[in-house]
């Protein structure tokens, strides 16, 4: 495809998201890259909510793609595939100075292989690296056909994508770096006081997942394990903050518990219910890096589908907590799909209720995590438009004719 002359001096960037999470994450880098740039910037591409709000008019939907696990996606492949398609032909048809794809690989990949094909001179950054420290190591290297560079939320991953062969690879930073200070200034104190916590019990903190699936599979397990550790180590307070999507399923699962848990709402009460709390309960996944950048020490717990469970073989890990993949050790147990059984579960809250000594290694490890994810001077959003920038610029002013 032959290059035309621009006929306007906008910037026009390209930017897809395959779910809520990313939705985020692009709203913001919009935000950075108006603040970075004085000449105007034109968007367009697939996103929510966020994305919205800064200007992005998606053509459909992006909870028509949000969809994880292999049994989700095969029951919506005709829809996804579509949607595939449709969201390159937009990108191919704006002839973008450069294309951001954010996260969700299954879906924002495949349209960057089909705009790729169609543009190949036009710059494609993906954002939020695929997990390939964890499972499908050859997508690193495949990677370099389709993306010319990956901004990575996680300080390791820019030495994985080298060692594997995968593209250049920056370490931008996570979001929740950003909020250090909200962690920090969580009201603990007002927070016990407005549930009528006992102050002489311990507190635990319990997160099952923002899921429906994940809290069917790990509610029942938790509870049950919660009752054996109190059983050890005397009467425990439960709070479990939940998102409202999942909230009155927590709430139907939860009257089965064998002790009482305080249900909350809202990012403020779960921040303090963070920084109230003795220890968490957690599924594993982004809450165990909130988890740690809040001080809260934490056992995670998790359980996949069968068919996922089936494929676990795959996986090339040695640990499944984004917080333990960040510090590089296992400072925090994981009690994994056989092992994620309330007996197992109870004796490692027990512990570390009650052992001085395995409480004061995670509050060594956790105070890790932030010094480890910190960023100089820029906030994440900030970095990661830099690097779009880089390259949008670079092609537009070869669009132009521009040495």
């Amino acid at each position: 495809m032959i290059s035309q002359p621009r006929r306007d001096h906008a910037l026009r960037l390209y930017l897809v998201a395959g779910e809520h999470s990313g939705d985020a994450l692009g709203a913001k880098l919009m935000a950075a890259l108006r603040k970075a740039l004085p000449r105007p910037i034109r968007f367009a591409g697939i996103g929510g909510a966020h994305m919205a709000e800064e200007g992005l008019a998606s053509p459909f939907p992006i909870s028509e793609v949000a969809v994880m696990g292999p049994l989700a996606i095969l029951s919506a492949l005709p829809r996804l595939l579509r949607r595939i398609r449709e969201a390159a032909d937009a990108g191919i048809a704006m002839r973008p100075d450069a294309v951001v794809i954010i996260d969700s690989p299954e879906f924002t990949h495949r349209v960057a292989q089909r705009i790729r094909a169609a543009l190949p001179k036009v710059p494609i950054v993906n954002y939020v690296s695929p997990s390939v420290w964890a499972w499908r190591p050859k997508r690193a290297p495949r990677m370099r056909t389709y993306v010319d560079h990956v901004m990575a939320l996680l300080p390791f991953e820019p030495d994985v994508h080298e060692r594997l062969g995968g593209p250049p690879c920056t370490y931008v930073g996570h979001p929740l770096v950003e909020r250090l200070v909200e962690f920090a200034d969580a009201d603990a104190e007002g927070f016990r006081a407005r549930l009528g916590l006992d102050p002489g019990r311990k507190l635990i903190v319990v997160l099952p997942g923002s899921r429906r699936s994940e809290v069917e599979r790990l509610m029942q397990p938790f509870g049950a394990a919660l009752a054996k550790a109190q059983e050890r180590t005397g009467a425990l307070d439960v709070v479990i903050p939940a998102v409202e999507s999942v909230r009155e399923r927590i709430a139907a699962q939860a009257t089965s518990w064998p002790l009482a848990a305080h249900i909350v709402e809202g990012e403020a009460a779960k921040l303090a219910a963070f920084k109230a709390a003795d220890a968490a309960l957690a599924a594993s996944g982004t809450v165990t890096l909130e988890l740690a950048l809040a001080g809260t020490p934490m056992i995670v717990g998790y359980r996949v589908d069968a068919l996922a469970a089936c494929l676990q073989f795959l996986v090339k890990t040695p640990h499944f907590a984004l917080s333990n993949l960040v510090l590089g050790e296992r400072a925090f147990p994981e009690l994994m799909q056989d092992d994620c059984t309330p007996d197992k579960l109870a004796e490692a809250i027990s512990r570390l209720l009650t052992d001085d000594a395995t409480l004061a290694a995670q509050r060594r490890a956790l105070a890790r995590v932030p010094e480890l994810m910190k960023l100089d001077c820029v906030t994440p959003s900030e970095a990661a438009a830099e690097i779009v920038l880089r390259y949008a610029m670079a092609d537009a002013s070869r669009d132009r004719g521009v040495a």
